[in-house]
């Protein structure tokens, strides 16, 4: 679709009859359209959808207004009612190959105390073989009766009303989609009905509807009923669905509030030396057993210092205590060995030949003399014979009470260390009246946490139980039209074209998944790369993921992490938004116009810039900008200037509250009617 030309006649603040070129230009898409606040460059664009939808059109100056008043108020306070006002829309559309001009006139008036609407609509069907002859003329256009009285539904055709809000946005307002739950909606929205995914889902509800399309008896009626009645549960639980999904999103977001209110409350308590707080009393019970071991282990240490213990302190007069024993034991032993070889000598002296026994008499009596200087001790303590016994006791009773010490002193010097470092964690503990009212405050921080995530939970539990039901509805709703298609089926060619659009609904419920994963791979990719060119932080998104079921966006860093949105400022949420209607653009093949009002509130100059060069020019075929002086000022309008087709201003006259439109902008022709 490409817009061609709008005409006002007494709308809002412009009066008399005013009218813009908005045909865009090869290679210059932009048509500029500036205005001070007030001057009417909204009312423009409420103009552009009024046309297209009327009642149903979401102009934002209607608010809460009844259609009828938003109409009566809409004509110009200088105008005469019963005249009223009008809007002509002309815009061109490619269908079947060929192009058609649309003219949509939609006027009103007051006939006495009566409002009174019209809509005309005026198609050249013949436009697509005279533009070449026609170019600077206005195509000739035939009044069509029957579309003009089913206007409302041959524009959904043409364009959504559900995707007009991608075409035609508040900049301001935009930064609204960046939330996860409002991107999803218009993501859903524009890959069903902007990428055609709705049109396979129709396609399949039309061949429910052949299939149960029949002349009904009595007991296929009773079906039909009892179809119609669970259609109704299944829409009743569809919306109880929705409003729990809904719930639990603000239960899961009232839990992560008073998550985070409890970690800010944990690291103050912490900061204060509240764990050191909750622990003094077990840090006083350790310091009471630590205190009680050290006692216990040094009474052990003083008994045994009592015992045997300090006579290793002369172990040099032990050793010699042994050496004297085992002298004394060896001079005993050899005094009883004389008295034996006494007696043995004189009886082998008895028995030897008198030619040897003077001379084994000599080697005897030499012998024994050797021996019995052994038995001359210089000292002769006459030591117990039990001596040596008791002092290998002695060593056995030492050697152990000298390593059960040795484990004792490791033992105090341990207790000792442990009790230091109870003495330095008791000073650290800070004074009860510093902590006290941290300690309550977590206390009950707790108790609110626990109280949301059981909240959290009966939500998470409504939900699954809504699952459930939705599920068992769909069965016995499925069932019922099985059912109903058994009894209806009487002929053979009802059965075939039954069984072949069963197989046709199933084929294309594989086709619409696909082509649902395809369409959002794209999208994934065209709103991530655009994202990236018009961000001034490259680094800040690494990936972007869109869920196939639920259709939320998710930003990941270059780790892998999610992004809150949050984390993001105003302007680059904003940018996130236009991001994504770029890249749904970009995917739907750029066949709509952007009509963006206020189009760089909120963002930096770097951003601007960002917009003017990369998305502005590229957004689509047309765009059109309705922007203040601030906003595409001399230096922007330098940047655009290559891709601009047509300029205007909007002229507010404040002493007549009238607007009229003049072509140029600010810094060129349009300068000399701005006061």
């Amino acid at each position: 679709m490409l817009l061609r030309k709008i005409t006002l006649e007494e709308f809002g603040a412009y009066s008399g009859k005013q009218s813009l070129d908005l045909t865009p230009k090869k290679n210059k898409p932009i048509i500029l359209i500036g205005g001070l606040n007030g001057c009417g460059k909204t009312t423009l664009l409420d103009a552009i959808q009024l046309a297209l939808y009327g009642n149903r059109a979401r102009c934002s100056g209607r608010g809460t207004k009844a259609y009828e008043t938003y109409l009566r108020e809409s004509i110009n306070r200088k105008a005469d009612p019963s005249r009223g006002s009008a809007i002509t829309l002309e815009f061109t559309v490619m269908s079947g190959g060929s192009e058609h001009y649309y003219r949509i006139v939609r006027s009103w008036h007051l006939g006495g105390k009566t409002l009174k609407e019209f809509l005309n609509v005026y198609v050249d069907e013949n436009y697509g073989e005279r533009v070449a002859a026609q170019r600077e003329a206005e195509p000739e256009s035939k009044y069509n009766r029957l579309l003009s009285e089913g206007w409302a539904d041959h524009v959904e055709s043409l364009l959504p009303l559900e995707i007009a809000s991608l075409a035609f946005f508040d900049g301001e307002k935009i930064e609204s989609l960046a939330n996860p739950e409002r991107a999803a909606s218009v993501i859903e929205s524009a890959v069903h009905s902007l990428l055609g995914v709705s049109t396979v889902q129709q396609l399949r509800n039309d061949l429910l509807a052949l299939q149960r399309r029949q002349k009904l008896s009595d007991e296929e009626q009773h079906l039909l009923d009892n179809i119609r009645a669970q259609e109704g549960e299944r829409d009743a639980v569809a919306a109880q669905f929705d409003v729990a999904y809904q719930e639990l999103a603000q239960s899961q977001s009232e839990v992560d509030k008073a998550k985070r209110k409890l970690d800010s409350l944990e690291k103050a308590f912490a900061d204060e030396g509240g764990e050191l707080f909750n622990r003094r009393v077990e840090l006083e019970n350790d310091k009471k057993q630590t205190a009680l071991h050290l006692a216990q282990v040094r009474t052990e240490l003083t008994h045994l210092a009592a015992g045997s213990l300090p006579l290793l302190m002369v172990k040099p007069l032990l050793d010699d205590v042994r050496r004297q024993a085992e002298s004394e034991k060896e001079a005993r032993q050899s005094a009883q060995v004389l008295e034996v070889l006494h007696e043995r000598d004189r009886w082998l002296l008895d028995l030897l030949p008198d030619a040897v026994r003077a001379e084994i008499l000599t080697r005897l009596d030499g012998d024994r003399a050797e021996r019995a200087a052994r038995t001359q001790l210089p000292v002769d303590l006459s030591l117990p014979h039990d001596t040596l016994a008791q002092l290998t006791v002695l060593d056995e009773l030492l050697k152990r009470d000298t390593e059960r010490s040795a484990q004792l002193l490791e033992r105090v010097a341990e207790l000792a260390e442990q009790l230091d470092q109870v003495d330095r964690q008791l000073a650290g503990v800070p004074a009860q009246d510093k902590v006290q009212a941290l300690q309550v405050a977590r206390g009950e921080q707790i108790v609110e946490v626990a109280h949301r995530e059981a909240a959290r939970e009966r939500a998470e539990a409504k939900l699954e139980e809504l699952k459930r039901r939705r599920v068992h509805v769909i069965t016995l709703l499925e069932r019922a039209h099985k059912e109903f298609v058994r009894t209806k089926v009487k002929a053979e060619e009802v059965e075939r074209i039954i069984k072949y659009s069963e197989k046709a609904r199933t084929t294309l419920e594989r086709f619409g998944s696909a082509l649902l994963q395809r369409h959002i791979s794209r999208l994934e990719v065209a709103v991530l790369k655009s994202f990236k060119v018009l961000l001034r932080k490259q680094a800040l998104v690494h990936d972007l993921r869109i869920d196939t079921e639920k259709f939320t966006l998710t930003l990941a860093d270059a780790d892998g992490e999610p992004i809150d949105p949050s984390r993001l400022s105003a302007g680059e949420r904003q940018l996130l938004a236009v991001s994504l209607l770029w890249g749904l653009m970009k995917v739907a093949g750029n066949r709509l116009p952007s009509v963006i009002d206020t189009p760089l509130g909120r963002l930096d100059s770097r951003h601007r810039e960002h917009l003017v060069d990369r998305y502005f020019p590229h957004a689509s075929n047309q765009v059109l900008l309705l922007s203040t002086d601030e906003e595409i000022d001399e230096n922007l309008m330098g940047r655009l200037e290559d891709s601009i087709a047509h300029t205007y201003t909007l002229v507010h006259d404040d002493t007549e509250f009238t607007t009229s439109v003049v072509e140029g902008y600010w810094w060129n022709e349009g300068a000399q009617h701005v006061g």
